[in-house]
């Protein structure tokens, strides 16, 4: 494993010290916002983990090298390589490696890095998961398969807008993967706080969510917990979802590539609106994987 394995040398003395480490991931960085905006979300993600007490694991694949921590060269790198940098899942990563590319990683991408490097608390903006439609296209995020294995909470904004939510949220539950709401009774719907299904509990601490986490672990449950944060201030996008979907197939656009034109087409057609949410909730949910990983640390 260490000859594939780069760890940054903040992130591997906070490891041994068994001190709060939260992972965060390079998707954001490359994929998910206008170019040269990524770094700026990733340096603030980094900025309120510390804040919060915590260490920050930017997690990607730099020259053959799965790397546990980047620095600030390295996280510039991924913003100014946008979609050309590869876009790695949970599949990808040896291929990646091997072949030498830069890789971003996904959800599931870096929760399996997280495996590998012993992480247990991830930050990010929203999940992947089952797609509108489905099975035409038959299109379910490998997100879902990572977190039924993956022993770590999350904290997101819920699953993508772009997504069935209610199919995701069965299909969460069917795997057993507890879905914990920030504060509120319903799986926050990314820009939306309200509307989604329940959440399996609902949580007012990051005290309480570190001893659910404890709870769930110790009783041998090895998947991760989900623990959903509405986003500060509700931005309705759900026309606009529509149009950049109808859009994406009018363009023959699948896969992978669906959800980097969506938030594109979002961008572009909200006056920025849709982004600037994005940037704060993203930056937000990493505060609290923060805030619950020194919580866990503590117990």
């Amino acid at each position: 494993m260490r000859s594939l394995t780069t760890f940054h040398p903040e992130v591997e003395d906070a490891l041994h010290a068994r001190l709060a480490v939260v992972a965060l991931e390079t998707t954001l960085v490359s994929h998910g916002f206008p170019a040269g905006e990524g770094a700026a979300v990733g340096r603030e993600s980094e900025r309120r983990v510390r804040a919060a007490g915590a260490v920050p694991a930017t997690i990607g694949i730099v020259d053959g090298r799965l790397r546990i921590g980047l620095d600030d060269d390295e996280l510039q790198r991924f913003d100014e390589a946008g979609a050309e940098a590869r876009k790695v899942g949970p599949r990808d990563l040896g291929a990646c490696i091997a072949q030498g590319a830069l890789g971003a990683t996904t959800v599931g991408g870096t929760l399996a890095a997280m495996r590998v490097a012993g992480i247990g608390f991830m930050g990010t903006g929203g999940l992947g998961g089952v797609h509108r439609g489905f099975p035409a296209p038959p299109d379910v995020s490998a997100d879902l398969g990572e977190l039924a294995r993956a022993q770590a909470l999350v904290v997101s904004a819920g699953v993508k807008s772009l997504l069935d939510v209610p199919a995701t949220a069965e299909v969460l539950e069917t795997l057993g993967v507890p879905v914990l709401g920030w504060r509120t009774d319903t799986m926050p719907l990314f820009y939306a706080a309200e509307g989604g299904p329940p959440v399996s509990a609902r949580v007012e601490s990051a005290e309480e969510a570190a001893q659910i986490a404890d709870a769930h672990w110790r009783l041998g449950r090895h998947s991760a917990l989900v623990l959903g944060r509405p986003p500060d201030e509700s931005l309705d996008a759900e026309p606009l979802i529509r149009e950049a979907l109808e859009a994406a197939e009018r363009a023959h656009v699948s896969g992978q590539a669906v959800t980097p034109f969506v938030l594109g087409y979002l961008h572009e057609h909200s006056d920025g609106k849709t982004a600037a949410a994005n940037k704060e909730l993203v930056a937000a949910n990493a505060g609290l994987a923060a805030e619950v990983a020194v919580a866990y640390a503590a117990l």
